[in-house]
Formats: C-alpha cells, structure tokens, sequence
C-alpha cells in the first residue's frame, strides 16, 4: 500500500500532465522562438512524450520518498501489455503489403459507387476502417484510417477547422467502431470476461448503436469536406505502386492477424513481431520504411499513462461507486477526456455489485468519450503521431482536438444513450 503522500503527488503529477498535454502547441512555438533551447521544447512539444516523461517525475518522486526499491517495485508491477501490443500492431499495419492490400480493396469498393474517388476513400476511411477495427482491433484500425486519410484531408489545402473536425470524427469513431465485438475495444477488453460480454451481446447492445453513429459522423465530416476533395486523389507513395507479391501481402496478414489472437500474450505476439522483422528484412524492395519511431513514442505515452494511471484508483473508484447509471453515463463521459477509458472501465470491473444497467451506462459513456482528447483512447495517440505533421506547427492542439470532437461525440453519446437496447 502506498502512502496518502504519494497518492497525492501521483494525482498532482496527474493534473499537470493534462495540463502539459494541453501545452503543446505552446511549447512548438517556444521551440521556434528560442532556438537555443529548441531541442527540449521541441520534445516537450510532442505529445506522445508527455505521460512517459510524466511518468519518470512520478517514479523519481516515489524513489526520493519511499526509496529506490520501491520504486522500481511499482514500475514493475505495472501491466504494460496494452502498450506492446499497440506498439506491435502500429508498426505492422503501416507496412506496404498491408497497407496495399487495404488500398485495393478500397479501390474495389469505391469503383462502384457513382461519386469521386476521393470523397468515397474519406467517407470508406472515416466509417469503413473504423468498424473492421472490431475485427482487427483499434489500433490496427486508427492506424491503417490515418495513413489512408493523411493525403486526402491532412494538407495545406484543407482548412484547420476541418482537419480537427476530420480527426476527431476519425478518434470518436475508432473508439465506438470497436464495440461490435468483445475483444478489439481496449475498454471492452478489460470488462468482457468479469461482465461475462461476448461477442453477440455486444452486437446486440452497443455494436448496431455505434455503427449507426460512425455512418452519420463519417457522413457528415464527408460533406464538410467535400469542395477541398473533388480535385484530390488518393496520394499512394510511388514505391507502393509496385505491386507486392501476394504470398508477401498474405504472409503479412497472417502475422497480423496472429498478433490479433495472441493479443493478450506478450511473449507470443512479440515473437511474431520478430518474424515479421526478419521478413520485412528479407524483402526490403516491397517494403516502406517502418513506423518504428512513431509507434515508439505511442508506446512510450500509454505506458506512462499506465504508470501514473495506476495511482488514480483513491479518488476515481469512490466516484465511481456514488453516481446513478444516469449521472454515471454523463460523469463516465467526462473522465475518459481526462483518464483512458480503459483504465475507466476497468476500474468499474473492481466494483462488486453495479447493476446491469450501470454497467452499460459506464461503458456507452468510456466508449463515446473516447475522442475527446488524445489521451482518451488507447489508440488516439498513433492516429497523432500520423497525422500531427498536417497541422500548423506540425502539432495537435488539444482544444483545437476537443473542439472537433464535440459534435461526433453528442452524436455518439445520443446513439448509445437514447436508441433501443
């Protein structure tokens, strides 16, 4: 048990992370006007980098207060499987033969509908990717939508305004276009065995809702979008124009999805991790460079997240354990703006007697939220990590995010709140 003194710290270190998540914006423009100090602001400014940077403060303060061993006790008891597997994941769906598989079966489907090419790969990468993401989870999904919507949406060309509409209908949509199933969804995930949710109860009670809500947002940030995407095509890097063989392209899905099955176990996706290194390796001419560094540092956010995470538990389940379903919805929503919605939901598993209908009110809240903020959803930070260098400075605000994502967000919350169970 750790003392109230560091439960404390932890919860102040907590408050000035979002702060700092909050900042960035500010501390690119630090880095431009002091070029001597550049280099720090400018890690400062990267947004994946603030709840691990965060997170070695929290380690550091109970090292200084508690001692070394201690320390390092909690930083190990920590489950850090979510963060591997997104880490994974990220790098091996941005990978030419996946991502050229993806890009023929969007061109195959777009072939059929009588409108511009560009307006269905947006629409199809808006609402299509986001509910395959209960297929091939969520961060398999917000990775393969960024890449796909990064030439079509996140240029100069295209108003600021409407980019952060784009992403936070794109966060908000990741993050309820995982429910169909019982196992994509990070904050299902963490519920589904102790709720006794499988695959067809979820269908049944959140997936139809949700896909519902990713159809009008993706439809409706289309149309916003549509006098910037008429002229525009869908930028493929010209060494992904070369065809890939498939028995490549099909040896990539299959590890894929073998990283999707195992996703629960470290040892066994990271091993065909390296498999899959040693074949991109063998095959350099059919292969992009890999998104290491970029899944990286998402990596290194949802592990601090999980570290300072760990030591919100005082305050959070207490509230938890004091709303209605109603007031539980509303407050659910809120929290996974400011705390990941898994971490969320999994504290809701920790309470022994909550109703059915508290349960779902806690989970359609954590779902709904999930685009608020980059740190809302386990995912949100590789869509950040993607597609930030379309934004002035090259950076995502964190108002400019919340701004966008409150419309997809109301509709979100309407469609799981207010539709027939």
């Amino acid at each position: 048990m750790f003392s109230l003194q560091i439960e404390h710290i932890a919860a102040l270190i907590f408050v000035l992370a979002l702060l700092h998540t909050f900042s960035v914006s500010y501390f690119a423009a630090l880095a431009k006007r002091s070029p001597q100090h550049a280099g720090v602001f400018h890690l400062l400014s990267e947004v994946e980098v603030v709840f691990g940077f965060w997170a070695f403060i929290l380690v550091g303060a109970m090292a200084v207060l508690q001692g070394g061993s201690a320390a390092l006790a909690y930083a190990e008891s920590r489950q850090y499987t979510e963060p591997l597997f997104v880490f994974v994941v990220m790098v091996m769906a941005a990978s030419r033969p996946v991502l050229l598989a993806v890009t023929k079966l969007v061109n195959a489907m777009a072939s059929f509908v009588p409108l511009p090419t560009s307006l269905v790969r947006t629409w199809m990468g808006l609402a299509m990717v986001p509910l395959i993401g209960s297929l091939i989870t969520e961060p398999a999904a917000m990775t393969l939508a960024a890449l796909m919507l990064a030439p079509l949406v996140f240029h100069d060309q295209v108003p600021e305004r409407l980019k952060y509409l784009t992403l936070g209908v794109l966060f908000v949509n990741v993050s309820i276009g995982g429910t169909l199933t019982s196992f994509a969804a990070p904050p299902v995930l963490m519920v589904a065995s102790t709720w006794q949710w499988d695959s067809t109860w979820m269908l049944l009670n959140f997936g139809w809702k949700s896909a519902v809500a990713v159809v009008i947002n993706a439809s409706l940030a289309t149309c916003a979008l549509k006098p910037y995407l008429q002229a525009e095509a869908m930028a493929i890097p010209k060494a992904s124009i070369n065809d890939v063989p498939w028995p490549l392209i099909f040896s990539h899905l299959s590890l894929l999805a073998g990283v999707v099955v195992l996703g629960h176990y470290p040892v066994a996706f990271l091993g065909l991790f390296l498999l899959f290194l040693g074949l991109t390796h063998a095959y350099p001419q059919h292969q992009n460079p890999l998104v290491l560094k970029e899944a990286l540092l998402v990596a290194f956010f949802l592990a601090g997240l999980v570290v300072i995470g760990g030591m919100q538990q005082w305050w959070l389940q207490p509230l938890l354990t004091q709303l209605s379903p109603n007031t539980l919805f509303g407050s659910a929503l809120g929290l996974t703006a400011i705390t990941d919605n898994a971490a969320l939901t999994y504290l809701g598993s920790l309470i022994e007697g909550l109703s059915d209908e508290a349960k779902y009110n806690l989970m359609a809240g954590a779902v709904a939220g999930g685009g608020l903020t980059v740190i809302a959803n386990a995912p949100n930070p590789a869509g950040a990590a993607l597609l930030k260098k379309g934004f002035q400075n090259a950076s995502i605000s964190a108002l400019g995010l919340l701004g966008g994502a409150l419309l997809p967000t109301l509709i979100a919350a309407m469609a799981l709140k207010f539709l027939p169970q």
